[in-house]
């Protein structure tokens, strides 16, 4: 039976290499599907599958006996007898009853098991990713490596492990259905297709169970030549799905930018790149669609001309009265499951492809979040104690691309430290920070960091939902009062959300750039750090804001003995610090390219860096 393009499909990168062998694909899967049944669910998942293998079986036998019942219908047809005519009807509808029951409680179970067994790999999956900081170091390698691999992980999560294991749960049962089916009809076949006399080259030839013989041959021709016309399927569904997450990724940032790009009368760029990738979306569907057509044409013509395939083969039997009408519509029965059993994969190659294609995608997840958890940390995070504060030693900083930014660095905060850290934009002052923290992945050396440590991005995160939930990410908003929240509400000069604690709304849209800056200001003075660092923290604010809000800053690092560590380019900032950190230029640098990273005129490789860090004086 013919199936509608399959689009939905997950795909691969845009560049994706032709699909691998199919022993290679099965041993994919296999690594993919038989972790769920071998995890703390193993006994109920196994036992829900086995209900399902023997359901399946079930559905079979009621097609035996279904198939024995067309003889003894038809036969009371051609002798017009209406006894055995109506008796047959019954048995026919005690067939057909327990037949439904069986698909009914199959497809329940199967649904299920399919609920259960994508939430369990969406769990594990989601559990790795976001352990040791994985999604953002992968996000670095992405763009590091100049490629898309893997490309949309949040698309792999939410969309490719429902294809997979539904897919998977559907093939699976359905190539044993048709094994298992050919296994029961093809002695059926055998047993009446009698025996086929001709003469070939002069001499007699007798072909017993010629029907078996003819579902083979056709059958297998069919395979073959579905497999030669939706070959490039495969490929099609591995890029179409790339198009169109890049494509819905484009709206998602035009969403996010809304505002930037209005101000920037930005609109006819957004659409000329979104109609870019649009076009892409539409160019390679064209494609998947002609290759669609030419199977859907040759499958729906396999399948009409099965219709009638053994009416034609059996035709001459009939008239010569060698068998009934029942043995005639019994033969077309059991051929007719014989060559939908062979047909399995005829039937189903435009989902095998989708498959194979969702298996590819996750294969690659999977082996990117396996080589980052085997990637041995060039980084030392040691414990630090409050009292010694943070501290680094024989610190070397690397851009993605290996260029060396910064070797063998030593620094220390103290109790008491008022710190800015200064230099040309580019130079890696966010990405020092980035190294203290502990996430930046091209860095070798030792860091040691205190648990009370807080780190405040230019941009921060604002989580949409309850304002108290945004308030007090990432800790759980129960961890404090309504008063400690509203008192750090007005405490960051944002009284008018005092009373909107338990509104649920899109605070990252809702609020302005300065509005969550001063947000995530409101978090620090709630949770009190000892040790803060801040990264242009204060960049969207005015004067009166910034100097308001630094010297509450201030205040609690004098009540909690504490440091601040600030990146920032404006002369205000530095008035709240006592000393100030450069990144300078290496003099050991040589001429960068024009468009290179960081400040024109100094470039580095893996051995000189870019920028070295000054010992630490007074700012001016």
């Amino acid at each position: 039976m013919s199936r509608s393009p399959a689009t939905s499909a997950s795909a691969s990168d845009s560049n994706a290499e032709p699909a691998p062998p199919l022993s290679r694909t099965l041993r994919r899967i296999g690594a993919l599907a038989l972790p769920y049944f071998r995890s703390e669910e193993k006994w109920r998942a196994r036992a829900m599958l086995a209900s399902i293998v023997a359901l399946n079986l079930g559905a079979v036998y009621m097609l035996v006996l279904n198939n024995q019942w067309f003889a003894r219908f038809y036969d009371a047809l051609q002798e017009k007898n209406q006894m055995v005519f109506w008796r047959e009807i019954g048995v026919f509808c005690g067939i057909a009853a327990a037949y439904i029951a069986i698909a009914i409680l199959k497809f329940y179970l199967t649904q299920l098991l399919q609920m259960r067994w994508r939430a369990w790999m969406t769990r594990s999956y989601l559990e790795r990713w976001m352990r040791d900081h994985a999604f953002y170091r992968l996000e670095l390698a992405r763009y590091a490596d100049g490629d898309a691999k893997p490309d949309n992980p949040d698309q792999r999560i939410q969309e490719d492990m429902q294809i997979f294991t539904d897919s998977t749960l559907t093939l699976s049962m359905g190539l044993l259905n048709a094994v298992v089916t050919l296994a029961s009809f093809i002695g059926i076949l055998w047993s009446l297709s009698g025996t086929a006399n001709f003469t070939l080259a002069g001499h007699e030839v007798t072909i017993a169970g010629s029907m078996v013989w003819i579902a083979l041959i056709y059958c297998a021709a069919g395979t073959v030549l579905t497999h030669l016309i939706g070959r490039p399927l495969i490929g099609l569904n591995f890029r179409q799905q790339r198009y169109e997450a890049d494509f819905r990724h484009h709206l998602i940032r035009v969403r996010e930018y809304s505002e930037a790009i209005a101000l920037d009368r930005g609109e006819r760029v957004e659409h000329a790149q979104l109609d870019l990738r649009f076009g892409a979306v539409l160019r390679n569907y064209l494609k998947l669609v002609r290759a669609q057509k030419n199977l859907v044409a040759f499958t729906t013509a396999f399948g009409q001309a099965s219709v009638i395939f053994a009416f034609i083969v059996q035709a001459p039997r009939f008239f010569a009265g060698t068998i009934q009408l029942g043995q005639l519509m019994q033969v077309n029965s059991a051929f007719g499951r014989v060559q939908d059993a062979l047909s399995w994969f005829v039937d189903n190659y435009d989902r095998v492809a989708v498959w194979r294609a969702t298996a590819d995608r996750l294969t690659g997840f999977e082996a990117a979040m396996r080589a980052h958890a085997g990637r041995a940390p060039a980084l030392a995070a040691l414990a630090a104690g409050d009292a010694d504060g943070p501290r680094a030693s024989g610190l070397d900083v690397s851009l993605p691309d290996g260029t060396a930014l910064l070797r063998d660095v030593a620094l220390a905060v103290h109790p008491g430290d008022r710190i800015v850290l200064q230099g040309p934009s580019g130079s890696g002052k966010s990405t020092l920070l980035r190294t203290l923290a502990g996430i930046w992945p091209h860095a070798a050396g030792s860091v040691a960091l205190p648990a009370d440590a807080m780190f405040i991005p230019q941009r921060p995160y604002v989580p949409d939902g309850l304002l108290r939930d945004a308030l007090a990410y990432p800790r759980p908003a129960a961890d404090y009062t309504d008063a400690q929240l509203r008192q750090a509400l007005d405490d960051a000069l944002l009284p008018a959300l005092r009373t909107r604690l338990d509104d649920s709304d899109a605070w990252s849209r809702r609020l302005s750039g300065g509005e969550q800056q001063r947000l995530a200001m409101a978090r620090v003075l709630l949770r009190r750090p000892r040790w803060l660092f801040a990264d242009e923290a204060t960049s969207a604010l005015d004067a009166a804001a910034e100097d308001t809000l630094y010297r509450r800053l201030d205040a609690n690092a004098r009540s909690t003995e504490g440091a601040i560590v600030s990146i920032a380019h404006r002369a205000s900032v530095g008035a709240f610090h006592d000393q100030r950190w450069t990144l300078v230029p290496s003099t050991d640098g040589t001429p960068d390219a024009p468009d290179g990273p960081g400040t024109p005129g100094m470039t580095g490789t893996p051995d000189v860096p870019r920028y070295r860090l000054e010992p630490s004086r007074a700012p001016t």
